[in-house]
């Protein structure tokens, strides 16, 4: 039996069981907990409020909604599921476990936060996002976000016309390459001893730098801007932007005895969390949205992935409801 939503107004856990909890307040876990509670289903989003896209000044690339900054999103979604009973916690999951189930065989999750809470819940919605890592090279990081880059869809237009440098990080780097060669017509590519074989003569067509020396630094200069990099010989290369692919890994903290399949990336681009059809999981109870099994998904995508995980969710729901009706009206009878 769903708990009502009337009881979700403020920001105190409940005593009682829900029928969802929602790890990740982000695009995925938003929309994910929106359909959930516009369906009457009691949910709580736990949310870390550690969004990959913090650094970035917009959400592009997004329908009617291009260059809003990412927290004005946010708040909005966390306003529209409150609207509808939605419960939003701010907070970090220390461990989500398998608990022993309900009376009537349905399944049920325990989840701790690292201040020491708990919630109880019947499924589990995963939405935690990833985690980029960068190139061991120093001076990148402090630029991450701003001016240097991964993504040609999500910053190309901000860093159109501009001197970029693309570092490379593997064979996935090349096509990465042509793509920001769409977005200005000065582009050096540093190959940071990856193989271009046979690319040279296309990047030679396409008018794309090459340079082989070793990438000692990125260059800053005393105002805080990103002015180049500097190689191992002692020469700068002046640069505005650096566009870069980062390794990518699903943030799992804390949901380690859920036992989620992982799967690796090629080229040793990162791991995720595997899923199947509307974000399902081989653990049964747990489905997994965003970038946490996507991680090349933008903020529409994701948001797409969440509506669809949570309107699956609430249909196994009332699967698990219909059935646990009817075998109350058995043992009735039977009585």
């Amino acid at each position: 039996m769903s708990v009502t939503t009337a009881a979700y107004e403020s920001d105190e856990l409940p005593d009682e069981t829900v029928d969802a909890v929602v790890i990740g307040g982000g695009a995925a876990g938003l929309n994910g907990a929106l359909m959930l509670a516009r369906s009457r289903r009691s949910v709580v989003v736990i949310d870390s409020g550690t969004p990959r896209n913090a650094p970035a000044a917009g959400v592009h690339g997004l329908i009617g909604l291009d260059g809003t900054p990412p927290s004005d999103l946010m708040e909005t979604g966390r306003t529209e599921v409150r609207s509808y009973g939605g419960l939003i916690v701010t907070g970090e999951v220390s461990a989500a476990t398998p608990a022993e189930p309900s009376p009537d065989g349905d399944l049920r999750f325990t989840v701790t936060l690292t201040d020491g809470r708990t919630l109880r819940a019947r499924r589990v919605l995963v939405a935690t996002g990833l985690r980029d890592v960068l190139p061991d090279i120093p001076g990148l990081a402090q630029h991450w976000g701003h001016s240097v880059v991964h993504c040609p869809y999500c910053h190309g237009w901000e860093v159109r016309d501009e001197p970029i440098g693309l570092l490379a990080v593997g064979p996935a780097s090349v096509h990465h390459a042509l793509l920001f060669r769409q977005l200005t017509d000065d582009l050096v590519y540093f190959t940071r001893g990856t193989d271009l074989d046979d690319i040279r003569a296309r990047f030679a067509a396409r008018d794309i730098r090459i340079i082989d020396t070793p990438v000692d630094r990125v260059v800053t200069a005393e105002d805080g801007a990103l002015t180049g990099v500097l190689l191992t010989d002692g020469r700068t290369i002046p640069r505005n932007v650096l566009a870069v692919a980062t390794e990518m890994y699903s943030r799992t903290a804390g949901l380690e005895d859920l036992q989620l399949p992982m799967e690796d990336l090629p080229n040793g681009m990162g791991r995720h969390i595997a899923s199947g059809m509307a974000g399902t999981t081989a653990v049964p109870g747990v489905w997994v949205a965003g970038n946490a099994t996507d991680l090349s998904a933008q903020v529409g995508a994701s948001a797409a992935a969440g509506a669809l995980a949570g309107a699956h969710l609430n249909a196994v729901l009332a699967t698990a409801d219909t059935d646990a009706a009817l075998a109350a009206a058995r043992r009735g009878v039977t009585a």
